[in-house]
């Protein structure tokens, strides 16, 4: 079978596409938050189908994937983006190329995401009250430390306790952390000369071998595709779910969610096959899953009578306060060996500058790279030379390179948002997405801080500086958060502190589109603990 064929009768995913009678939960959407909200549903007994836009992917693939990823000349996208079924539009003043991270299929985000999963700072909740900038969620850390506990043992995070920043934790991380890689030791007098403290990244990869995967075994592709199997992916949890008797059906789009005559209750999924023909699927509760983008959308497509702009929407937010992280970097090359590409993923960090002091920056996650530079792969398969003048030309262009990264903060904007754009539809018809976003000038100042410490870093290591990613030329790490935000006013917000939508009583909300604030971590720890509260407060109305 090749890369990009779909499976059959695997076990997985029912080929009957067919709708069960009415069931205790539907769940659309088979990326981390789906798959973890149905997995724990599933295992308490409940009755649950998943619906998901894309394709079951053959894992016997990954390797063909891989091949793809680094031989040059192909250029079909690793996870089969699909030009008419993933079509959209972005009209803000900052162009956002959405299909460059976006995977739809089962598993998501997470067949391709670089597996960094860090806790949210207690700040990141109370920001306004903090510093007057964003808004406050209307949960605490507190409320969440038990589902971050919960989380990271669901994705087998491999860690340490000697982040002197991090927010307080009750039990140690399930699996050691990976050790520093050797770029990492070139950094670390720098660091100290510069009074930047260090410390490790925790991995939802496993560094030691579990009952469901291997250790990490160092392909160094971690992003987009690993072979092994070792870094956590939501098809784990959708084979949970699925053993524990959850239907899971692939290709098939949910077009829209109808209620009832009143308003207050979802009743119906209606979703298309391959083949053409639309299915109703019904149920007592209904969990949205889609991501960032495609869960207010789904939710503007399903405008009626009763909510003319929209499902859920009766405060106008739906699709408002995109938010991303921005990405911050610079790099260029030592006099000595530095080993790139050794590790496929970071191992280092600083939140040194991560809580703001005031209101005159945001959130800056400090990264050290572990793959800059071109890896000796990436040398020799595009190269024209052979033999010994192909060694020479590996030597020359691999082993010196080094380079810091950060993630900086977005605070949230209304006029950042996802709406539909009625002058391009997709492959049934629907209104693609419209991504409208910019960047305002306190991000801007932030990456220039950013950009700042970097520099004192790499001059103190003596780094020939060859690159900077700054405010005029960054881009976003595609973390799409805060589109159907939290809160307790109906008002000023979407879904109050359980997910469960204001105007619906059965339609929960899981994942990042239900984030306040972003700060500048990485989202899926937050999206995996926040899951996993949303199925508990599903679990007690069945």
């Amino acid at each position: 079978m090749s890369a990009g064929d779909t499976p059959t009768g695997s076990g997985l995913v029912d080929d009957d596409r067919t709708p069960s009678p009415r069931v205790d939960v539907c769940v659309v959407g088979a990326g981390p938050a789906g798959a973890l909200v149905a997995s724990k549903l599933a295992a308490a007994g409940h009755e649950v189908i998943v619906l998901d836009a894309g394709p079951q992917f053959d894992p016997n693939d990954r390797q063909a994937r891989m091949e793809r990823h680094l031989r040059p000349g192909l250029d079909a996208p690793v996870w089969d983006v699909d030009g008419e079924r993933d079509a959209y539009s972005s009209s803000g003043e900052q162009y956002y190329p959405l299909n460059v991270s976006r995977v739809k299929g089962i598993g998501g985000s997470t067949l391709h995401w670089q597996g960094m999963v860090m806790r949210m700072h207690e700040q990141d909740f109370r920001l306004a009250s903090d510093t007057g900038m964003g808004d406050d969620w209307p949960i605490a850390y507190d409320d969440l430390k038990s589902y971050y506990a919960s989380a990271e043992a669901e994705l087998s995070v491999s860690g340490a306790s000697d982040n002197p920043f991090a927010p307080p934790r009750d039990d140690p991380h399930p699996l050691p952390a990976f050790p520093p890689s050797y770029s990492d030791s070139l950094f670390a007098e720098a660091c100290e000369a510069v009074g930047l403290a260090t410390h490790s990244v925790p991995n939802a990869r496993n560094s030691e071998p579990t009952e469901e995967a291997s250790a990490c075994v160092g392909y160094g592709t971690c992003k987009p595709v690993c072979p092994s199997g070792a870094k956590y992916d939501a098809t784990r949890h959708i084979e949970r779910a699925a053993a524990n008797g959850a239907r899971i059906l692939d290709r098939v789009p949910v077009q829209r969610l109808e209620h009832d005559d009143a308003g207050e209750q979802v009743t119906t999924a209606v979703y298309a096959t391959p083949d053409g023909e639309e299915h109703r699927q019904e149920a007592r509760e209904f969990v949205v899953a889609a991501g960032g983008v495609e869960t207010p959308r789904l939710l503007l497509l399903s405008q009626s009578e009763t909510y003319p702009d929209g499902l859920a929407n009766s405060s106008g937010l739906v699709g408002r306060y995109f938010m991303d992280h921005l990405f911050a970097g610079m790099g260029g090359t030592l006099d000595e060996p530095t080993r790139q590409k050794h590790v496929g993923f970071n191992t280092t960090e600083s939140h040194q500058f991560y809580d703001r002091p005031d209101d005159s920056r945001t959130a800056i996650k400090l990264e050290f790279l572990n793959y800059a530079g071109p890896a000796p792969a990436d040398v020799a398969l595009g190269a024209d030379t052979f033999g010994d003048e192909l060694l020479e030309e590996i030597r020359g262009a691999y082993g010196t390179h080094v380079a810091m990264g950060a993630l900086v903060e977005q605070l949230p904007r209304r006029e950042n948002r996802i709406r539909l754009d009625p002058s391009r539809t997709d492959d049934h018809g629907n209104p693609v997405p419209d991504v409208v976003w910019g960047l305002d000038a306190k991000t801007r100042a932030t990456i220039e801080r950013a950009n700042e410490i970097q520099r004192d870093v790499l001059e103190e290591m003596g780094v020939d500086i060859g690159w900077t990613v700054g405010p005029d030329n960054t881009g976003p790490a595609y973390h799409h958060m805060g589109t159907t935000r939290m809160g307790t006013d109906p008002t000023d917000s979407v879904v109050d502190p359980q997910l469960r939508t204001h105007d619906l009583g059965n339609l929960t909300l899981a994942g990042s589109s239900v984030f306040v604030t972003g700060g500048a971590m990485n989202p899926t720890l937050t999206i995996a603990a926040l899951s996993l509260k949303a199925a508990d407060h599903v679990a007690e109305r069945l």
